[in-house]
């Protein structure tokens, strides 16, 4: 698709090495959707999360995340401003097109809860009164792998299934770290060109939803879900609305790789994304280091 080709390269001028990752990006805003990203410091999620919310011509506000982080500095409050003699709102960062949480894993459950309503539901509710996110709205969440590291929280699954997509983000090989090195040693000062503006976005995000779906491969959709529920190995398996972001996914892929149907393959190749982070393992599945096996269990 040749929209999705001038994405692409516009964002790789300045994210080397991760064109997998722009791909499922890419997936999840053309469903809606939201996305944590894994991996360890330093591989470019705040760059990524940056260049792809200029390559869109969107606006983009990020959280770092740490324990002493309130609910009020992600949502926003309302305070009386003595000047005026009356209350305010202050806007909090959700108010944006592009939100990277940043290390979202490092904010205490009361705080990462604060996500749970504008993320299921683009609107925000402080003091009782709710107010609407201007679309599009996509959530970059990060977290480090590293599950044992103390001052983290692990996130609970009603906020997991908020994620469309869960995206491990990987180090790059060595030639595309040697690109990093001769890019980044001399920045260059090009500004990333906005490729698609919000009313193309709104109009490619209606075109994904019109991707057809043969009543065989819905089945063969159906059938897998009813495999991770009747596993031996998994205590908890997928959601309907797991399934459901299952099918969206495979149908953001039909739509990238110009297919007006989804094909079987594309389930296959979008599940360990939208799976892994959806499913509760029994505690005989877990690795050396503790840590379970869900997204080997989806490939």
């Amino acid at each position: 698709m040749k929209t999705y080709e001038q994405l692409q390269q516009t964002i790789q001028k300045k994210v080397i090495g991760q064109d997998g990752v722009i791909e499922l990006m890419t997936i999840a805003l053309l469903n809606h959707g939201h996305v944590l990203l894994e991996s360890v410091p330093g591989t470019g999620k705040t760059l990524l999360a940056k260049t792809f919310a200029s390559a869109l011509h969107m606006s983009f506000s990020r959280i770092q995340f740490t324990p002493d982080i309130l609910p009020s500095d992600v949502t926003g409050l309302r305070f009386f401003h003595p000047k005026h003699q009356e209350f305010q709102l202050e806007k909090g960062p959700v108010f944006t097109n592009v939100l990277l949480a940043d290390e979202i894993n490092r904010a205490t459950p009361k705080t990462q809860s604060s996500l749970l309503e504008v993320m299921e539901e683009r609107q925000v509710t402080i003091d009782g009164e709710t107010h609407l996110i201007d679309g599009p709205f996509i959530v970059i969440a990060t977290q480090n792998p590293v599950e044992s590291q103390q001052g983290t929280y692990a996130l609970p699954a009603a906020q997991l299934d908020r994620f469309f997509l869960k995206i491990p983000m990987r180090y790059p090989n060595v030639e595309q770290e040697r690109s990093i090195l001769h890019t980044h040693a001399s920045p260059s000062k090009e500004e990333i060109e906005a490729v698609l503006t919000k009313e193309e976005i709104f109009s490619l995000q209606e075109q994904v939803a019109r991707i057809t779906v043969d009543q065989d491969v819905e089945t063969y959709l159906l059938t897998l879900a009813q495999e991770t529920r009747n596993h031996p190995l998994i205590e908890v398996g997928i959601s309907p609305r797991g399934t459901l972001a299952w099918l969206r996914a495979a149908k953001g892929m039909a739509f990238l790789r110009e297919r007006s149907y989804v094909h079987p393959n594309d389930l296959q190749d979008t599940a360990p994304y939208v799976i892994a982070h959806r499913l509760l393992l029994s505690t005989e599945v877990h690795d050396k280091r503790g840590r379970s096996n869900s997204q080997r269990y989806t490939s």
